[in-house]
């Protein structure tokens, strides 16, 4: 992935939000009372993938400014089509949904969510991961796709305590190699150099002990890495496989499906390599629709499953009918 100073400088100051610069870790502060979840149950839903036990634990949401959120459209069409979903025209309501996969006895995490580094209407994770039975002491690996505040904060207190003592820890070789080297970092605009800083506060401490995986390997069995680049440099996506069961982790591949499934060539700001991200979503959403692959989304309403359909040369978002049975 070509990574250049244009790049980096147009995404830094919205890369140094999702990786929990101070302004968000002050709202934090505020969070934690709410993290029950009050006024709604628990935010968990589980399906089956094959053999695989699927658990989606919702994070709750953050607002983003609606201006400016997408690169290279007009404020106007960007307000129209969240009008035409029945969303906000003013702020984007982004939600975080993670994955706990149960098979062969172990429990497996796709990222960790904000932890207490979270805006006030996020840090739900842990009450729901609990509430679903889970207990973060007895996770056995924790799988990252790519290095974003938002992905990776639930793994470090902000005091510095690891959440999942025991958990091996497994991340893309590319996002390593980027987010960890010093020269990078010191290149780096000032306004990114909160994100780099807050990598290093999650993984410096087990450095030595964190498993890098290359794209098309299998992290965990059932579970291939997806190389998935544009939105960061070592952005991954997953495939799920067993049985006759499929699920395609999308991660970050879009933000809001509302916006960016509908508009795959429209570009987030929180994407590093725009180009290189419009390439990677209208590849992902093509591949989806053709097999009619189950797909999941960090980003889209909970609990954020369903599937993708073709729409003349753009596509839908079809979300799963929700299920009392897995």
């Amino acid at each position: 992935m070509t990574i250049n100073r244009r790049t980096i400088l147009a995404a830094a100051p919205a890369v140094a939000l999702t990786a929990g610069a101070p302004a968000m870790a002050q709202q934090a502060s505020t969070a934690a009372p709410q993290a029950s979840g009050a006024g709604q149950a628990p935010g968990f839903y589980r399906y089956k993938v094959g053999d695989i036990e699927v658990t989606a634990i919702h994070d709750g949401f953050a607002s983003r400014p609606l201006e400016g959120f997408v690169r290279n459209a007009e404020l106007g069409d960007v307000q129209k089509a969240m009008q035409e979903r029945f969303l906000p025209t003013e702020t984007l309501p982004i939600p975080f949904t993670t994955l706990v996969l149960r098979s062969g006895g172990r429990t497996t995490l796709i990222d960790t969510g904000n932890g207490d580094m979270a805006p006030p209407t996020a840090g739900r994770w842990m009450a729901n991961f609990r509430a679903a039975g889970f207990d973060p002491a007895n996770v056995d690996t924790v799988v990252i796709s790519h290095f974003h505040g938002d992905h990776i904060n639930g793994m470090r207190t902000k005091d510095g305590n690891a959440v999942f003592p025991k958990a091996e820890v497994m991340v893309p070789s590319a996002e390593w190699a980027f987010w960890m080297s010093d020269e990078r970092m010191s290149q780096a605009p000032e306004a990114m150099r909160g994100a780099f800083q807050g990598v290093r506060r999650v993984f410096a401490p087990i450095a030595k002990d964190v498993k890098q995986y290359e794209a098309g390997r299998e992290v965990v069995p059932g579970v291939t890495a997806v190389a998935a680049p544009g939105h960061t440099p070592g952005h991954t996506a997953f495939a799920i496989q067993s049985g006759n069961g499929r699920l395609m982790v999308m991660s970050d591949t879009t933000n809001h499906p509302a916006l960016f499934v509908r508009n795959p060539d429209w570009s987030a700001v929180f994407d590093m390599n725009a180009d290189e991200a419009r390439a990677t979503r209208r590849r992902m959403l093509e591949m989806a629709a053709s097999e009619r692959m189950q797909v999941s989304f960090y980003h889209a309403p909970f609990p954020a499953t369903g599937h993708i359909a073709k729409s003349g040369s753009s596509y839908e978002f079809v979300p799963v009918q929700w299920s009392v049975a897995l």
